[in-house]
Order: structure tokens, then sequence, then C-alpha cells
């Protein structure tokens, strides 16, 4: 394991001062009650700066909304997998068995999950700097430009590009509740638009899917009750 981390520290061209936090940040709440969901939690708030910082400086004047809408796509689980693909994070992430005979270590969930939870152990261990190189490094190889469109858009990514186009303030998500044993937990979130009064409940497997599936039921709402 020592040496599968070493070999990951390099890929990520980072190494850890405090290696609690990259142990932590591969750590699935299956495995132990110190796992990566408060990192992940941090990383994805770093991980958007990061990103909207990117597309501001390499897109040059794209209006708000287009960069709202290319940024959707590169934050998205399926980029964010392929990115944790890339990085080897399925031979280093530390499941239970129960998520370990299900194959949760090619799970897109997790691992996107798990490769957020990274970008917020780097903003802890060495700043916000180190974090957004990182970020940086990791879309090197992404192809990105203004063209880029939301395909068969994710329901958080179709809501908030709804509410963006509006004027709109983003969506919160809570999650309100955790149904189930560790190694098999589901993810009750709601989400909420306090400018239309509006509040949606999803249930997944992750948080993540528990978002999305928030969302959807928000969209759901919004095209029975608001004129679009």
């Amino acid at each position: 394991m020592a040496d599968s981390l070493l070999e990951l520290q390099r890929r990520l061209q980072h190494v850890f001062s405090n290696p609690v936090l990259l142990i932590q940040a591969l750590t699935h709440r299956s495995f132990s009650i110190d796992h990566y969901e408060r990192l992940e939690f941090l990383g994805d708030s770093v991980l958007n700066l990061a990103v909207s910082d990117l597309l501001y400086r390499r897109l040059g004047t794209l209006p708000e909304g287009d960069l709202s809408r290319v940024r959707a796509n590169l934050v998205k689980q399926e980029t964010l997998h392929q990115l944790a693909v890339g990085l080897g994070l399925p031979d280093v992430i530390r499941l239970g068995e129960g998520e370990v005979r299900s194959g949760g270590q090619k799970r897109p969930s997790i691992l996107a999950d798990t490769l957020e939870a990274l970008v917020g152990a780097v903003y802890l261990d060495a700043g916000y700097a180190a974090a957004q190189a990182l970020v940086h490094r990791l879309f090197e190889a992404v192809e990105i430009n203004p063209q880029m469109d939301a395909i068969g858009k994710d329901p958080k990514t179709e809501l908030q590009e709804w509410l963006q186009g509006r004027k709109m303030k983003l969506p919160l998500y809570k999650v309100v509740a955790t149904i189930g044993l560790a190694h098999k937990q589901s993810f009750d979130v709601e989400c909420e638009i306090p400018e239309l009064r509006l509040s949606e409940r999803g249930i997944g497997g992750s948080r993540r899917s528990g978002e999305q599936a928030a969302a959807a039921a928000m969209l759901l709402t919004i095209k029975a009750k608001v004129k679009t």
C-alpha cells in the first residue's frame, strides 16, 4: 500500500506533508468512520472555483451562461470518473468488504467523490494554490472549448442551467438522513430553491446520486408549477 501511495503522489505531483489527509481522502465510509465525505464536500467547492478560474482565463470573453455550461461538463461525474481512473484511484481506494464484492472500486460515483476528496485534501495540506495547480494539471489533457455541450445532461446540470438562465441563485442541497448499514447506505437529500419557495427530496446510493435524484424531482416540480 505504501508504494501505491507514493506512486499516486507522483502522479498527483504533490507529496503530502500530512499523509493522514491522503489516507482519509482514499477511505470510503464502508471501510472506516474516518472516511472522505467531509473532504469531498470541501473539494467540491475548491474544484468548482479552480475550474471557474481556468475557464475564465482560457475562454476569454465567453458569457456567463456559456462558461457555466462548459464548467458543468468538466465537473460532472462522468468527467471526474475518467480522471480518477487515469490517476489509478481504483487501485488505492479503501473499501469495506461488501463494497469490494459489489465492485465499488469501479463505481463512477465513488471514484468521482474520491477525486473531489483528494482535491480537498491537497487544499488542507498545502493551501489553495497547490489545489488549484492540481486541478489545472488534471484538466490539461481534457479538451475544453466554447462549443462543449451538455448532451444527455444530468439533472443537477439541467437544473443549474435553468436557474442561471433566469438569473437565479444555485439550488441548495442538504443530506437530510442516511439509511441503512455503513457499507450499504442510501442518502436522503433535499434540494431547495429559496427564490421559488420550492423544496424536493431524492434518495441515492451516494450523496452525489441523492442530489441527482432530488434535482430530478425538482425539475418535475418546476415544469409543473413554473412557467418556463
